[in-house]
């Protein structure tokens, strides 16, 4: 379903020539893919970056790390 937004920019786009239509698909399909591919690496890194943090609180706790005001 489409929603009332996303209606509505559809029907302005529509009194466009065709060559600024076929120019704004390409970049509302870019922005998708975009999108897609940020979730992708960042689903993948998931993994990564808990461990970081887990590193980074066990550093903490082992009292190996200092507040950024005293660097």
């Amino acid at each position: 379903d489409m929603t009332p937004a996303l209606a509505s920019a559809v029907a302005e786009t529509m009194k466009l020539p065709p060559a600024e239509q076929d120019a704004l698909a390409a970049i509302l399909l870019e922005e998708i893919a975009s999108e897609r591919r940020w979730s992708q690496s960042f689903a993948s890194s998931e993994r990564a970056l808990e461990s970081l943090a887990s590193e980074a609180l066990a550093e903490f706790r082992a009292g190996k790390t200092k507040p950024l005001d005293d660097l």
